[in-house]
């Protein structure tokens, strides 16, 4: 069928041509999570090209390319409205702004990038050209404007763990840069197709072997996952929060109960699931130890707070503690990575709104740790979107583990838990580590650091799951080189395509 479209394509002029390739921007939207349908892309990636051929501009083929783009995140990024939602009052006046508002710049990258392969030579030259531009904007989208790498091309194959290994070779840009070289191969001819054959079966070959190699010997640790399904809309009321601190005392209790005795458990609760600050509550403290098993060690979100003289809290952070079963406060790790207008406001004092629950901006912390906590081996705490980020979820002294703690009940039944889950899933295998993941709401997880799937709470179901830990693997080449292995790569297909520009152009 996509043979048969692409003459069509190309045949369209003026705004007939913006519509498509807005529509094929949606249609690749499809193959995101939590849908997963990959074939589309080899409509909607060979439709870009086509669209850039019959462009007779560089300020074309970027219009062209912000159509696509816009179709493309404002289709993957319908979810954010949701937050909106939960106090229509206040902020539902938003809702047709905001997902709008954040697909423009994203599609900017797109624009960039369609501007860039214009300038090749149509044919072979234009898709190396337009795959490298692709992932070299999706680089630089993780680094400007305090990054938002989410929806990464490659994150369509984390349907399964198979399909993910080659991330721990050159990370999700170079599964980014895969894909669109594949998904592109129908606008260079039906003998094209043959070689992505073979690409697919040696990525699948890669993946399988990888899959079947003896697993290190785990640490002997056991994890309790606690989902307590908790909607926003009732997060913080004031008649709402011992009913919240009981449902996740009781379902901690409920999962140590299942927990094989002997054997050192780690409780984890998700982001800012105690409803009181836990770090400076001596009272709240000592419920939650209570609640845990002799040598467990509770690993629990809390807002914690630093008090001014007066009485007033001075600075506020969005933490991790880790609670010891003497209700002793073990250690803190306080969130680096905050998110504009959800955590603090940009340009403060400039935007007429404030989105921020509370009078304070919560501050950030210094970043990435290795934290220790005796009777588990170190780990990396992440909270909320920082597992976004690949290659920065790992501090210089690599840890055991991985572990992500989220508050998704903003976006309720809907795609962006899913898409937070599959960015989650991709950093174990990145980094050959297994990731812990709890959410508010869910989809809570654990992940081998293969990326499989070694147990699971669903969205929107309230529980709690134990599993042991996984072992780590040893580092990865994406762990040792990060971003560079496939920001060479991207920078190969530009030169490809530049070279091959060059030579048709004599």
């Amino acid at each position: 069928m996509t043979f048969s479209i692409l003459p069509a394509l190309r045949r369209l002029t003026g705004r007939h041509a913006v519509f498509a390739a807005f529509g094929l921007g949606v249609l690749g939207a499809l193959a995101l999570p939590p849908l997963f349908v990959v074939p589309v892309l080899l409509l909607a990636i060979p439709g870009l090209l086509a669209l850039l051929d019959s462009a007779g501009s560089w300020k074309r083929a970027g219009a062209l390319g912000l159509a696509w783009g816009m179709g493309h995140h404002v289709a993957g990024l319908y979810w954010i409205s949701h937050a909106l939602l939960t106090d229509p009052w206040r902020w539902g006046w938003l809702v047709p702004i905001a997902v709008p508002a954040l697909a423009v710049p994203l599609a900017i990258y797109i624009a960039l990038a369609a501007i860039i392969a214009w300038f090749a030579a149509p044919g072979w030259p234009r898709w190396l050209a337009l795959a490298g531009a692709w992932v070299a904007m999706e680089l630089l989208r993780g680094f400007l404007f305090t990054g938002f790498p989410w929806n990464l091309t490659g994150t369509v194959w984390a349907f399964d763990a198979l399909p993910l290994q080659g991330a721990a070779l050159v990370g999700v840009h170079g599964l980014s840069l895969a894909t669109m070289l594949l998904a592109g191969l129908p606008a260079l001819g039906r003998r094209a197709l043959a070689g992505g054959a073979v690409a697919l079966l040696a990525l699948g070959g890669l993946g399988a072997w990888r899959l079947a190699q003896p697993e290190p010997a785990p640490p002997g640790v056991n994890l309790l996952l606690v989902q307590g399904n908790v909607q926003q809309e009732a997060k913080w009321r004031e008649d709402m929060r011992w009913p919240i601190f009981r449902r996740y005392l009781d379902l901690t209790r409920e999962g140590v109960a299942t927990a094989p005795a002997g054997v050192p458990l780690a409780v984890i609760w998700p982001e800012t699931a105690c409803p009181f600050l836990l770090p400076n509550d001596q009272d709240a403290r000592r419920y939650a130890a209570g609640t845990l098993p002799p040598g467990g060690v509770l690993l629990a979100g809390s807002v914690r707070a630093e008090w001014a003289p007066d009485g007033r809290a001075r600075q506020v952070f969005n933490s991790l503690s880790a609670i010891g079963p003497d209700a002793s406060l073990l250690g803190t790790y306080d969130k680096a990575h905050l998110v504009p207008f959800g955590e603090y406001m940009p340009l403060r004092g400039l935007v007429p709104i404030r989105m921020v629950q509370g009078g304070l901006d919560f501050s950030g912390g210094p970043g990435a740790v290795a934290m220790t906590v005796p009777g588990l081996p170190a780990f990396s705490p992440l909270i909320c979107y920082e597992v976004i980020f690949p290659g920065a979820v790992v501090p210089a002294t690599r840890p055991q583990w991985l572990l992500n703690i989220t508050n998704d009940a903003w976006f309720g039944y809907s795609a962006g838990p899913f898409q937070h889950l599959a960015a989650a899933r991709l950093r174990a295998v990145e980094e050959g580590l297994p990731l812990a993941r709890a959410a508010q709401t869910g989809v809570s997880a654990v992940f081998d650091a293969h990326g499989r799937v070694a147990a699971e709470l669903a969205l929107g179901q309230m529980g709690s799951v134990v599993s042991a830990l996984p072992a780590a693997l040893p580092p990865t080449p994406f762990s040792r080189f990060g971003l560079g292995v496939p920001g060479l790569l991207a920078a190969a297909a530009l030169l490809g395509g530049a070279w091959g520009s060059r030579n048709r152009g004599r």
